[in-house]
């Protein structure tokens, strides 16, 4: 049977997708789980595994076209035993055919790394419960699923269904070309999600280009970079609030410890401790690891924090999932792994999707502050600027005293909707107060 396969939605804001290279050609064969395609977003490049054994038939989709996340981009062509099984079945709607190749989240994209799991592991997918985006399996997932040992367990053998008295025929109804909507839930902040829609964005005017200028084409990642940009500004009404912060306990604290971290094959940098007294501070404003919904305000159990990270054509965004579960070596461990996989456009979906909160560490580049951007749906985003000795009042033996200090802008940018001044200044004093008071 043939089988579309759509643009998978890579992140919770992500629209689109760029095809950046097919790596199999019409009539080549497929296996479940090999690397199909390259799509490239604002977020990540990533290989796309095959949901199907069988053959690729048709490809939609040239390499370097942008198109919508749901967008048609090939047909396979399914010769699996699943699909073979199901030919003795009661016939069903077109669709319940092509979702024998979802996961057991209800979702139809599996990403490689967990497609790998489950392959070398032998699970089914069917069992484990997701917890990503719309019930989609994540790494977390099926590692949580494998330490509980349940991964041992055969999956169940169907049961006979029982025999039971004929009906009276039911008057068959053909369905309609164009499917009816789906009954919308109310009352739950989870059951209704809501899709922003911000204004038009006004046309860019024409420019005449001067003599010797040369135009570069965009990028697929660059111009997903500078949609996403413009969606945020509008939609959230940004406001930055900045305060200082002195970081000598912190650097007496990495002095210390940074033989120790290097013994266990660690390097020991500032972003576990700024990664640290982010959580500490969303702990105490739990307002700020949220989301703004017509609905409501949805607060987010997860504790994810992303971290900006420059490469060479943009930015990208890893995420650090469950930060508030790990220690400073666990941070710091995750923090260089992260970081070097997306300086190598190795990361995989599953680490850049799901965040709540982002930190960027502009200083690295000399900034001292500045006003970050919000990584939509998220409600804010910390900006963290350079390190520098400045002359600074203090007070020592209970008089007034100039002391030299390392000190360190934090600009806080927020969204208005539904965090006000105060709430922002709360949080950012408390992950000041955690830094100053590191222990």
């Amino acid at each position: 049977m043939s089988v579309e396969f759509k643009m998978p939605k890579l992140g919770e804001s992500v629209t689109e997708g760029t095809v950046g290279r097919w790596l199999k050609q019409p009539g080549e064969s497929l296996e479940l789980y090999e690397p199909m395609l390259e799509v490239t977003t604002d977020k990540v490049d990533t290989e796309i595994p095959s949901p199907v054994n069988g053959r690729l038939l048709e490809i939609r989709v040239n390499e370097g076209d942008t198109v919508p996340v749901g967008t048609i981009i090939a047909v396979l062509e399914d010769s699996s035993s699943a699909t073979v099984a199901a030919v003795g079945a009661p016939a069903a709607p077109a669709v319940a055919s092509q979702a024998s190749s979802n996961n057991g989240g209800g979702n139809s994209f599996m990403s490689p790394v967990v497609a790998r799991l489950v392959s070398q592991h032998n699970l089914d997918i069917k069992q484990i419960a997701g917890t990503g985006k719309d019930g989609r399996v994540t790494k977390q997932d099926v590692e949580r699923f494998m330490a509980q040992g349940d991964a041992a367990k055969p999956a169940p053998m169907p049961m006979p269904t029982p025999t039971a008295p004929t009906p009276a025929p039911m008057p068959v109804i053909k369905p309609s070309s164009t499917p009816a909507p789906m009954p919308t839930i109310t009352g739950s902040l989870l059951a209704k999600p809501v899709a922003y829609t911000p204004p038009a964005t006004p046309a860019a005017p024409s420019i005449e280009p001067f003599v010797g200028d040369e135009l570069q084409p965009l990028s697929g990642m660059r111009r997903a970079i500078a949609e996403h940009m413009v969606r945020s500004k509008a939609t959230s009404p940004h406001v930055t609030t900045v305060m200082e912060v002195d970081l000598s306990t912190i650097i007496a604290h990495r002095d210390q410890h940074k033989a120790d971290f290097e013994r266990q094959g660690v390097k020991l940098t500032f972003t576990p401790y700024f990664v640290q007294a982010t959580v500490a501070g969303l702990r105490a404003v739990p307002i700020v690891n949220a989301t703004y919904t017509d609905e409501g305000i949805l607060l987010h159990k997860s504790v994810n924090v992303g971290m900006a990270v420059a490469i060479p054509d943009g930015l990208i965004v890893p995420v650090l999932h469950n930060a508030d579960e790990k220690s400073l070596l666990g941070l710091s461990r995750t923090v260089n792994d992260l970081a070097e996989r997306a300086r190598t456009r190795r990361l995989t979906a599953d680490e850049v999707k799901d965040g709540t909160f982002t930190i960027t560490n502009h200083g690295v580049s000399g900034s001292l502050f500045a006003m970050p951007i919000i990584n939509q749906p998220q409600s804010g985003i910390l900006g963290i600027g350079a390190i520098q000795k400045r002359p600074v009042v203090v007070t020592i033996n209970g008089a007034d005293a100039i002391a030299i200090r390392p000190m360190c802008y934090l600009s806080f940018t927020f969204d208005h909707r539904l965090i006000d001044g105060a709430t922002a200044d709360k949080f950012l004093a408390t992950v000041k107060q955690q830094l100053e008071q590191f222990a």
